[in-house]
C-alpha cells in the first residue's frame, strides 16, 4: 500500500496575527497544527463512497497506516461515505474535498465503544474524536454529517403537520399526550437503550477533542448533530476558521461551537445556523469546573450567526471562570438573543476581561444583550422545578463582571438589554454598555433589583420611531 508525499504542510502558517491587531486585551495568538507532508487516500485502504458501505475500517486502517509513518494527510475524495467511529492520532488531518460527505451510519449501534473483552460503552461516543492528542486537523470543503434524525427527539410544536408525519412514518413513539416525538423503536433500526427516556440520555456529540493541543478546524461543514457539533475541551492551541454549522432550528440542543476550559483559541470567519447556541464558552460545573481552569484568550471575530439561541454565549456552567474573551466585528441575524450571558447556583463561575464590540445585529428575537442568574438545564420533556441549594453549590454562584460592551448595532429586538440577578448575590457588576444603538419593539430595559449596570452613550429607539429616547 503506497504512501504518498504531497507538497501540503498544514503546519505551513498563512498568519493569523492580524486578526490580533488593536485589541481592547493582548492576547497570544494560537499555534497552528503541524501535519507532516505525506498523504494517503481512503479508497487506499478499501473504503468505497456509495453511501452504502460502512467505512469505519477503513478509516481505522488508514489512521493507523499514518500514525506509524509519525502523521500525515488522510483524504476523503467525493462520495458519500458512512462510517461510525473515528479517532483521530497525533499529527494527522482528516481532509474533505469538496463534494465528500462524511455521514454517521443510521445504525447507532455502531457509536459504541468495545474494550478487549467485547464489552460495550455505556454510552455512545462523539462521531469524531481525539484524546490527548497533539497536532489534529479537519479541512476541506466537504461535510460531515452526524444524521442526528436518528437520534434527536422532536417537539409537536416546533414541526408542521406534514413534518410531524414525516417523523412517524420512521416509526418512532409518541410521548407526553403526543406533544413528543423520540426515535424510540424505529421501523429500520434497533434501540441502544431499554426506554425512549434513557435512550434520550445516550445522544452524542458529532465531534469532541479533549486535553488536545493544537487543533485545526478549516472549511469544512458542520450538520446535523445528534447534540452539539462541535466540542473541543480542556485543549491548547485551536484555531476554527471557515467552517459551516448548519442543523434545523429546531433541532434540540444543536450548539454549533461549544469551547470549554479551552486556552488561546481563534474562531474566525465561520457561518453558523443552529438549533441551540451559536458560539459558547464554558468552563465545567462546581468543583470540576474549577479544578479544570477557565476559558482564557479566546478571540472570536468576523463570524456570522443566523438562527441560535444566542450568538454569543457564556455559560450556562463556567466554575472555571472566563479570562480574556475579546468579541469583535460579528454579525447576528435572527438569533433568539444577542448577547447571552446565562448561569444558574452550582455552576457559575468569575468573569474576567471580558470585550465585546462592534456586533451587528438584526431581527433579535427576544433580547440583544440577556443576563440570566437563574438558569437551569433540563432534558426534553422534563419541567424546571424549584431547587434548594448547599452552602457548596452558592459557592459556584455566577459572577458576570468585567464585562466591556461597546458598539453593538441593534435593528429590531424584542427588549433592548435585560438582566435580572440572584436577591441577596451580587452577581451583575462592574460591566460597562457604552456607545450602542437599539431599536426595540417592547422594552428598552428590563433590570431586575441588584443588578449593577453602567450604561453611556446608547441610543434607545422604539421601533417605527424617528427620535431617541
Amino acid at each position: 500500500m503506497m504512501i504518498l508525499l504531497s507538497a501540503h504542510l498544514t503546519g505551513h502558517a498563512e498568519g493569523y496575527a492580524h486578526y490580533y491587531r488593536d485589541l481592547a486585551v493582548e492576547l497570544p495568538v494560537p499555534e497552528r497544527a503541524e501535519i507532516p507532508d505525506r498523504e494517503v487516500c481512503i479508497t487506499d485502504f478499501g473504503g468505497v463512497g456509495d453511501g452504502v458501505t460502512l467505512n469505519t475500517e477503513p478509516f481505522r486502517k488508514a489512521i493507523a497506516a499514518l500514525e506509524k509513518q509519525g502523521g500525515g494527510r488522510l483524504v476523503v475524495p467525493e462520495g458519500v461515505w458512512m462510517v461510525g467511529l473515528i479517532s483521530l492520532k497525533d499529527n494527522i488531518e482528516l481532509h474533505l474535498e469538496r463534494n465528500a460527505i462524511l455521514m454517521a451510519t443510521p445504525d447507532r449501534s455502531q457509536f459504541f465503544k468495545t474494550d478487549s473483552q467485547g464489552v460495550r460503552d455505556k454510552k455512545p461516543s462523539p462521531m469524531i474524536s481525539a484524546s490527548k492528542r497533539k497536532n489534529i486537523a479537519l479541512t476541506g470543503e466537504g461535510v460531515i454529517d452526524g444524521n442526528g434524525i436518528q437520534w434527536r427527539p422532536v417537539k409537536r410544536g416546533k414541526v408542521s403537520d406534514t413534518e410531524w408525519q414525516e417523523f412517524k412514518a420512521m416509526g418512532g413513539t409518541e410521548a407526553e399526550e403526543g406533544s413528543l416525538w423520540y426515535p424510540f423503536d424505529l421501523k429500520h433500526y434497533p434501540n441502544v437503550a431499554e426506554s425512549y427516556a434513557e435512550q434520550e440520555k445516550m445522544r452524542p456529540h458529532l465531534i469532541r477533542f479533549t486535553d488536545c493541543e493544537r487543533v485545526l478546524v478549516e472549511g469544512v461543514t458542520l450538520q446535523n448533530a445528534p447534540k452539539f457539533h462541535l466540542i473541543p475541551t480542556r485543549c491548547r492551541e485551536v484555531i476554527i476558521d471557515g467552517v459551516k454549522v448548519r442543523c434545523p432550528w429546531n433541532a434540540q440542543n444543536g450548539d454549533a461551537i461549544d469551547i470549554s476550559s479551552c486556552r488561546n483559541v481563534l474562531i474566525v470567519n465561520n457561518t453558523i445556523d443552529a438549533g441551540d447556541d451559536g458560539i459558547c464558552m464554558k468552563a465545567g460545573a462546581g468543583e470540576a469546573g474549577e479544578k479544570y481552569g477557565p476559558c482564557e484568550n479566546i478571540l472570536i471575530r468576523d463570524n456570522i450567526v443566523y438562527h441560535a439561541h444566542g450568538g454569543f454565549v457564556i455559560g450556562s456552567e463556567f466554575s472555571g471562570g472566563m479570562k480574556n474573551i475579546v468579541v469583535c466585528h460579528n454579525r447576528f441575524s435572527n438569533t433568539d438573543t444577542g448577547l447571552r450571558f446565562k448561569s444558574g447556583i452550582g455552576r457559575g463561575g468569575r468573569c474576567e476581561g471580558i470585550y465585546i464590540s462592534d456586533i451587528m445585529m438584526s431581527d433579535i428575537k427576544d433580547e440583544a444583550i440577556v443576563f440570566e442568574c437563574t438558569y437551569q438545564d433540563r432534558a426534553v420533556g422534563k419541567k424546571i422545578e424549584e431547587q434548594e441549594f448547599t452552602e457548596a453549590q452558592l459557592r459556584y454562584a455566577p459572577d458576570f463582571s468585567d464585562i466591556h460592551i461597546s458598539r453593538v448595532v441593534c435593528h429590531r429586538a424584542r427588549t433592548a438589554i435585560a438582566a435580572h440577578g440572584i436577591p441577596g448575590l451580587r452577581c451583575i457588576h462592574d460591566i460597562r454598555i457604552e456607545g450602542c444603538t437599539f431599536v426595540y419593539l417592547e422594552e428598552a430595559k428590563e433590570l431586575g433589583e441588584g443588578v449593577e449596570l453602567e450604561i453611556s452613550e446608547c441610543r434607545f429607539i422604539p421601533y417605527g420611531a424617528q427620535e431617541t429616547e
